[in-house]
């Protein structure tokens, strides 16, 4: 029987984003979030890896060609979160915390439906060297 091979493409973005609850108190939010929570925002320098998981195609080898995967999140994540604010310069996290929980499910949301339903998907998010999420998990 064919083994499944994962296929995993790695990219780059860097933006801002302030961790808060708008039904919070400043006091509160800072408790929670502390230093994240900061009203003038920080950055990130975001490390995203996306792994697509399935059957080497019979003819042409590939799970996905990675040139089109580079393609699909050069479009629907690169161009919407690369040097933006998030709170503020995008829809998606208008009510929306953008945790690095949170923006790796949008990332999910937004490049599942391009993608074959054949094909596992996975994201993999580093907010920092050391914190990253996967989703899903």
């Amino acid at each position: 029987m064919e083994q499944k091979v994962a296929v995993s493409r790695k990219e780059h973005f860097n933006a801002a984003h302030r961790l808060f609850c708008a039904d919070w108190s400043d006091a509160e939010n800072k408790r929670v979030f502390g230093a994240c929570s900061n009203p003038n925002y920080h950055g990130h320098n975001y490390e995203l890896v996306v792994q697509v998981i399935g059957y080497p195609d019979p003819q042409t080898g590939f799970v996905i060609n990675t040139k089109d995967l580079s393609i699909l999140v050069e479009k629907e994540v690169i161009a919407r979160f690369d040097h933006k604010n998030l709170n503020l310069d995008t829809d998606a996290f208008k009510n929306l915390n953008p945790t690095a929980e949170n923006i790796a499910r949008v990332i999910y949301d937004f490049l599942r439906p391009n993608i074959s339903a054949s094909l596992e998907l996975k994201i993999r998010l580093y907010e920092t060297e050391r914190n990253f999420v996967d989703y899903p998990a």
